[in-house]
């Protein structure tokens, strides 16, 4: 196990960070709007001032989920196969032991984690591998926490394809105590159309990898479809679901999530339409956010995080408004929302970056 720096808190004055090129649907402009005010879950406002915040621990190493346990602690999913565990002062890197070795290249590695509720440290991780055969796949796994890190007990769900690029990897609980996982379309755009492929989806199962009976295709676990590499997804406080997604470069979207519904990739892209398909509630037209983890504050506000965009952008998906809430820290990978406070994850160290000294960092935003 590795011991990171300790601790940190730190107030920083955020600065601005240039322009860069990067490969693929993590490249585009900054997006330069700044407001100092959102809300928390019961509506009120938070308090984020001009580029102000707490940091909670430095020197991460492509961190890529934040998942909360308690007041003080949390677990952090880094890419090449490590869980960061930050008990009050105390950060050390976890090591992991999977039946499958992490493959970390491009954009996939050990990506998405959620706790498994009621569980005494159990947790469900989604991870890119390669098979003996050298093909690229992703998989979802149960693990246990013990004295040696953590230990794989179960395989959830297998052969979800994969690549160095569009490999989704987002997971969640819902609002119906089903587990949700996001699929990029691994690079083969027409796998995204096809409902018997695993790929360019959000799926749904049981907490022990089954397939629920009301999802919408028979015996599958295709929630929706159609989607090129979606990496966020959430419940507003009505229990509507949202999820973010990188376009072609630029027309990067926000989509309302409905049950068996079809999201047009490659069909259709940013504001176009056709029968059938699903058309965004946001899409970034000709810049490019590259939009990661998302959560929701109260009915109608859902942050997203930009790589690309440098920033943390507030939607308000009932009134179709978009500002950015924070920015200058570089590259943002995930954002959780817990009370009065917002969490925000850099992710300068992912090698499309310019990473500083400190890099990368769990920042805490609010009051």
């Amino acid at each position: 196990m590795k011991k990171y720096m300790a601790l940190g808190l730190v107030i920083a004055l955020a600065g601005c960070a240039p322009d860069e090129e990067e490969p693929e649907s993590e490249t585009g402009e900054d997006i330069d709007d700044q407001e100092d005010e959102t809300t928390d879950e019961d509506g009120e406002a938070f308090d984020v001032e001009d580029g102000e915040y707490e940091e909670i621990a430095t020197g991460l190493e492509a961190p890529w989920s934040i998942v909360r346990a308690d007041d003080d602690e949390f677990f952090i999913t880094e890419r090449a196969g490590a869980i960061v565990h930050i008990d009050g002062e105390e950060v050390t890197q976890e090591d992991i032991n999977l039946n499958e070795e992490v493959w970390d290249e491009g954009e996939g590695g050990l990506l998405g984690m959620v706790l498994v509720p009621e569980g005494d440290e159990e947790a469900i991780v989604y991870h890119t591998y390669e098979d003996d055969e050298g093909t690229v796949l992703n998989r979802i796994v149960a693990i246990e926490r013990d004295a040696e890190g953590w230990q794989e007990t179960d395989v959830l769900l297998d052969d979800i394809p994969g690549d160095t690029i569009h490999d989704g990897g987002r997971l969640a609980i819902g609002p119906d105590d089903h587990l949700y996982a996001t699929t990029g379309d691994a690079d083969v755009e027409e796998l995204s159309q096809d409902t018997d492929s695993l790929a360019g989806n959000i799926l749904r199962m049981e907490l022990d990898g089954s397939v629920p009976e009301d999802n919408p295709f028979d015996d599958s676990y295709v929630y929706s479809y159609g989607h090129r590499n979606p990496q966020g997804i959430d419940w507003s406080g009505d229990g509507r679901m949202f999820s973010s997604e990188h376009g072609p470069t630029a027309q990067d979207e926000v989509n309302e999530i409905e049950v068996g519904s079809n999201y047009g990739w490659p069909e259709i892209t940013g504001d176009e339409e056709a029968e059938g398909m699903e058309s965004p509630i946001f899409e970034s037209g000709d810049d490019t956010w590259a939009p990661s983890g998302a959560a929701f504050a109260g009915e109608s506000d859902f942050y997203v995080t930009g790589l690309a965009g440098e920033e943390l952008m507030r939607f308000d998906v009932d009134n179709g408004e978009m500002e950015t809430v924070f920015e200058g820290e570089g590259r943002l990978r995930d954002v959780l929302i817990d009370g009065d406070a917002l969490y925000v994850i850099t992710n300068n160290t992912d090698g499309r970056g310019d990473p500083d000294e400190d890099d990368d960092r769990l920042l805490r935003l609010g009051n």
